[in-house]
């Protein structure tokens, strides 16, 4: 299969499968380093007028997050995207998707704010979950500060952070808000079972593989991998019902062990009555949406963004003024 993809994608998946730092054989900290030193400065620094660096409390301590704001009038409210990063619960972090939360940023019109959550297996589940939650209700009370619209919020995150965004949609029907616009989730993480058959069809060979997901996941949970009370604040799918969630916006990457997860996990949505727009994208592998040096996601990126728009855009209309 790989010698049918597009020649840039298929270099660009040589190179990963080559030179990604073998994380399943380290500690959290030394995955960190490793994954940190290949981190590369964005080019596109641009694309917002100001990027800030905040403190939020949170449970225990506090977290950094960073306020992306884009270009344009000062007068107009903007919608509000909550971010959350990749990175298997274990690395990544606001330098790591920099370049993607600005692009981001500009694509939507929105003011982007994401999350520097505490990772395990340091902090293991649901604390990530929490701080997410955290963040969103931060951000939530300064609209007026931010130049953001209340009506017209939308929890994002790419990865283990499509997990978290999903997780933090379900915490805001349970806990009584705030009420969301959308959910966008890019490549999410579903469940740890790991079972499906894109597991068995990309086990090997696609980056994102079998074995770097279970030591995700053994990383978040433990070993054995027992899920806190409720489930779905780690597993969103095992959730007793899906009904009342925010309209969601899925991206799937085909060539992934995370593809029928995504699928399934839009199809119960979807069956529950929430809107849901699904889109999987042939010929690319796990996490593409987010390298912005890769041209053959452009495409995904844009029709994501322009998901968000029509979706933001069907909200000022429908909202009461």
């Amino acid at each position: 299969m790989i010698d049918q993809l597009d020649p840039e994608v298929a270099g660009f998946l040589a190179a990963l499968n080559e030179g990604f730092p073998p994380v399943a054989t380290m500690t959290g900290a030394e995955a960190r380093a490793a994954t940190r030193a290949r981190q590369v400065p964005p080019a596109n620094l641009d694309d917002v007028r100001s990027a800030e660096d905040v403190t939020i409390p949170v449970a225990g301590g506090t977290i950094g997050a960073r306020v992306y704001r884009p270009h344009g009038a000062d007068d107009v409210r903007r919608p509000l995207v909550v971010f959350l990063h990749g990175g298997g619960f274990v690395f990544c972090d606001l330098e790591s998707h920099d370049g993607f939360c600005r692009q981001l940023a500009r694509g939507v019109d929105a003011v982007v704010v994401s999350v520097d959550y505490r990772l395990a297996p340091e902090h293991p589940a649901p604390t990530a979950a929490e701080d997410g939650y955290a963040a969103l209700l931060w951000a939530n009370e300064r609209h007026d500060e931010l130049g953001t619209d209340p009506a017209r919020v939308v929890v994002a995150g790419d990865s283990a952070g499509g997990n978290l965004a999903a997780v933090v949609a379900l915490m805001t029907r349970d806990r009584g808000g705030p009420v969301l616009a959308g959910q966008a989730l890019l490549g999410p993480v579903i469940d740890p079972a790991c079972d499906t058959p894109s597991y068995d069809l990309y086990a090997e060979g696609w980056f994102n593989t079998r074995a770097t997901m279970e030591w995700y996941w053994d990383q978040y949970l433990g070993p054995e991998r027992r899920l806190p009370e409720p489930p779905e604040l780690v597993a969103p799918a095992r959730a007793a019902d899906h009904a009342g969630l925010a309209p969601a916006i899925i991206a799937i990457t085909a060539a992934d062990p995370l593809r029928d997860e995504g699928q399934a996990y839009a199809a119960r949505l979807a069956a529950a009555g929430v809107p849901v727009v699904a889109r999987t994208y042939p010929g690319l592998f796990h996490g593409t949406l987010t390298f912005l040096t890769l041209r053959a996601g452009d495409s995904a990126r844009e029709l994501l963004y322009a998901d968000l728009r029509t979706l933001l855009d069907r909200t000022t209309r429908e909202t009461p003024r």
